[in-house]
C-alpha cells in the first residue's frame, strides 16, 4: 500500500525558512515521479516544485523560484522542499504528491497524495 507522509509545517514570520518532509512507503521513491503542490484557501491547488530521475531534473513554479528547493533521498525514501525568504503568499496546506507518469504529476492529477502540512508564513 503506497503511503506519503507530510510534516514539516508550521507558522514562521516572512524572511523566515522551513523544510517540508515527505516519507513514501509502499514503494521507491526513486522509481516515481515526484512533486509538492500547495492550496490556499478558497483558491485552486498550484503546482509548486517537480523532482525527476531522482533529482537529476527540477522544476520551479515562477512564484518560488530561486527561493525553494525540491530534493530527494532515495536511502531514506524521502522527498523534501526546502522554503527560504517565505512570503505570506505561500501560506497554504502544502501536499507532496506521486505518480509513474510525469504527465500525470505535471498536471496535478497524480495518483498518490499525502494528507497535507500547513505552512503559514505572517507578514
Amino acid at each position: 500500500r503506497v503511503q506519503l507522509v507530510e510534516s514539516g509545517g508550521g507558522s514562521v514570520q516572512a524572511g523566515g525558512s522551513l523544510t517540508l518532509s515527505c516519507a513514501a512507503s509502499g514503494y521507491y521513491v526513486s522509481s516515481y515521479y515526484m512533486g509538492w503542490f500547495r492550496q490556499a484557501p478558497g483558491k485552486e491547488r498550484e503546482r509548486v516544485a517537480l523532482i525527476i530521475n531522482s533529482g537529476g531534473s527540477t522544476y520551479y513554479d515562477d512564484s518560488v523560484k530561486g527561493r525553494f528547493t525540491i530534493s530527494q533521498d532515495n536511502a531514506k525514501n524521502t522527498v523534501y522542499l526546502q522554503m527560504n525568504s517565505l512570503k505570506p503568499e505561500d501560506t497554504a496546506m502544502y501536499y507532496c504528491a506521486a505518480d509513474a507518469g510525469l504527465s500525470q504529476l505535471v498536471l496535478g492529477r497524480a495518483r498518490y497524495w499525502g494528507q497535507g502540512t500547513q505552512v503559514t508564513v505572517s507578514s
